[in-house]
């Protein structure tokens, strides 16, 4: 019998090499990002993401070495590591349980839910109407600005790199779209929002401090040691015959093949549920962990599981890894060639997304959440605009003991805020199908945003009905 073989050599650099030394170039680079964040005071005032850093440098290092044959980075497997990565990490944040540590308003729960959709809603209608203008108005010349583009900066802005890529990609496959982004489009509008979210937020900071209008609140240190790795002493111990870690990674894996499960279902019912199937990887991801959370707490109250085997602290190191993974990544991928022809769009994108966003939460915050607005403000604005970290670094710059509501209410708000969010996600394919329907979805979500603006200033606008029920301010002692 004669048995193929092969061996470990560069003669088999593809099957064997290719996806450990492009993985290896990410960690790299990741490690060189932070200490340029590090030793560079400009990066670390700025709070510029290491993990933006150490892509951006991949990204000009790859370019210099393609003008002498040399390609360093994979493009497509970056890009199928960003698509994976924002899944993962979606379904590792889940996974949490959701352990307020401060007394939330339920109401205020829904309105930052309402706030993220709004935000979502505004960046949507703006973008596609940005695009929209500009097609009609560069159709008859040589260069086209597809009509739907606009659509990816709340995906970019509002969740990062890897929908921003997903849906790049589905545009760029739907002929009608008129589109050829290939990717890069939305993780070029992704990038940029990490560098918005930081400066401007950095910004913020600055000016409003020296106007007295921002106080940094002391930090409130626990003189208890609480162990992260078992807070409660009733989970699996370290010295198992399987890693606590495994276990963890285990859950996500799990969740993530669910998700994938599901995925293919839908791929096979019919042609529209296969639209949508592969673009949310991340939703499904995130409802897999639900329903596996779900089983979890179930069995711990009917006895029927004796330890707690997720680990909210380990799940928080997961899908950080898998976050910073994904901005390196996406970064990375990004194709000079491809966004060449869109770079007003992009310029003009990201600066009206900016802006607008900037002035909604802005008024929001003032409105709905008094007492810690200003912390509340730099939250939103970083996830909104950047990523969860982004805003959870902002709030940490004037709030550093956390004392405020800020974090626990952005944990709580997830899912009202997912429901709110969905009409968006949904209308995604609808729109790329023709211009009508691009202008029918930009209609809906203006509709949408004015509903869930009405419902945030609704006691400014119903002033007779709410005049005896006062809005209640969060205070140090609340």
């Amino acid at each position: 019998m004669n048995a193929s073989s092969w061996d470990f050599t560069l003669a088999n650099y593809g099957p064997v090499w290719s996806f450990i030394v492009q993985m290896g170039l990410l960690l790299i680079f990741l490690v060189l990002g932070n200490t340029l964040r590090r030793t560079i005071p400009l990066f670390r005032k700025c709070l510029i993401p290491s993990a933006l850093l150490g892509g951006a440098v991949l990204l000009a290092l790859n370019i210099f070495t393609k003008q002498f044959g040399f390609v360093m980075v994979d493009n497509r497997l970056m890009q199928v590591i960003t698509y994976h990565c924002l899944a993962i990490g979606f379904a590792a944040m889940t996974l949490k349980t959701e352990k307020s540590t401060h007394r939330t308003n339920r109401t205020q729960v829904f309105e930052f839910g309402a706030l993220q959709g709004g935000t979502y809603m505004l960046q949507a209608f703006v973008g596609l109407s940005i695009t929209l203008i500009m097609f009609l108005l560069t159709c008859h010349g040589e260069k086209v600005v597809s009509y739907v583009c606009g659509l990816i900066l709340p995906l970019a802005y509002g969740q990062g790199p890897g929908n921003a890529l997903s849906w790049d990609i589905n545009f760029t496959n739907t002929p009608a779209a008129q589109f050829a982004g290939n990717g890069s489009f939305g993780l070029s509008l992704a990038s940029i929002g990490f560098v918005v979210a930081s400066v401007f937020g950095v910004l913020y900071i600055n000016i409003f401090k020296k106007r007295g209008k921002l106080v940094v609140r002391s930090s409130r240190a626990s003189t208890e040691f609480v162990d992260q790795t078992n807070p409660n002493g009733d989970e699996i111990p370290d010295n198992e015959s399987v890693d606590k870690f495994t276990m963890q990674m285990g859950f996500v894996a799990l969740a993530y093949a669910l998700s994938f499960g599901f995925m293919c279902l839908l791929g096979v019912i019919s042609d529209f549920t296969n639209s949508i199937a592969w673009g949310f990887n991340f939703l499904w991801a995130s409802l897999a962990a639900m329903l596996i959370k779900a089983i979890v707490k179930k069995l711990r109250k009917n006895r029927l599981m004796t330890r707690e085997y997720i680990n909210n602290y380990q799940m928080d190191r997961i899908s950080g890894f898998f976050f910073d993974l994904m901005i390196v990544a996406g970064v990375a991928a990004i194709e000079i060639n491809d966004i060449k022809n869109y770079i007003l769009p992009i310029v003009v994108l990201s600066v009206i997304g900016a802006l607008i966003t900037y002035a909604y939460i802005r008024l929001v915050a003032k409105e709905c959440f008094k007492g810690f607005e200003n912390e509340f403000f730099l939250m939103s604005f970083g996830t909104l605009i950047g990523t969860a970290s982004n805003g959870m670094i902002l709030t940490k710059e004037i709030d550093p003991g956390l004392r405020t509501p800020t974090s626990s209410l952005y944990i709580l708000s997830n899912f009202p805020a997912m429901v709110m969010i969905a009409p968006l996600l949904f209308l995604l394919g609808f729109a790329g199908k023709s211009m009508t329907n691009a202008i029918i979805a930009c209609a809906i979500f203006f509709v949408l945003w004015l509903s869930y603006t009405i419902f945030l200033f609704r006691r400014r606008i119903f002033k007779k009905r709410y005049a005896d029920k006062p809005l209640e301010v969060w205070t140090e002692e609340t």
